[in-house]
């Protein structure tokens, strides 16, 4: 399913300060596994994640998403194949929009549409039932703007927009680690499914 053959990715390069995270890196995950990074602050982490969602790009090497190079495409053609949560509850969602304006948009990820057409009224039963099995009561709160939510309602409502069009690759950058136990395990549930 992903395949990263051969990356290599540094910064600050040919300054005092060039740092080398990866030198000819090799990776493969296959189809349907969770598979975990592991490593101490700094080691380049959140780097992988960003060089495979493609917001940093490789100095050298290949992305292989179900054989498909995707080396050379944009942050937000990858979008179409790869989702993604942040470790930071205010990433991943528009503060400035409601609840129901960022599921419409998170479902139409891929489509050409315009502002005015972005809610279909059809819709909005089907997102007050994905919001309503997070037991967080965020279905009673479509009309409320993401900004005034707790981080953790943030995370879950972030969650469910990466996940929304079941996309091949679901990049999770420690998004329980802002979280309380409560919520902490309502997204590690949600995140199994």
């Amino acid at each position: 399913m992903l395949k990263i053959k051969n990356l290599s990715k540094s910064f600050n390069r040919n300054t005092d300060n060039e740092l080398n995270i990866f030198s000819s890196f090799n990776l493969e995950i296959e189809k349907n596994k969770c598979t975990a990074i592991i490593g101490p602050n700094g080691c380049g982490k959140s780097t992988l994640l960003n060089l495979i969602g493609g917001s940093i790009k490789a100095d050298k090497g290949e992305i292989i998403l179900n054989k498909m190079d995707i080396t050379s495409f944009q942050e937000e053609e990858r979008a179409l194949y790869i989702g993604r949560v942040y470790q930071n509850p205010y990433m991943g969602v528009s503060p400035s929009l409601t609840i129901l304006e960022n599921m419409a948009l998170a479902d139409k990820k891929g489509e050409r549409f315009a502002l005015r057409r972005l809610i279909r009224k059809n819709n909005i039963d089907r997102y007050k039932e994905i919001l309503k099995d997070l037991d967080l009561g965020l279905e009673n709160k479509l009309h409320t703007k993401v900004k005034f939510l707790s981080g953790g309602q943030r995370q879950s409502l972030s969650l469910i927009m990466a996940a929304m069009k079941h996309p091949d690759l679901l990049l999770l950058d420690e998004h329980t680690a802002a979280l309380d136990p409560k919520t902490s395990n309502v997204v590690m549930k949600k995140t199994k499914d």
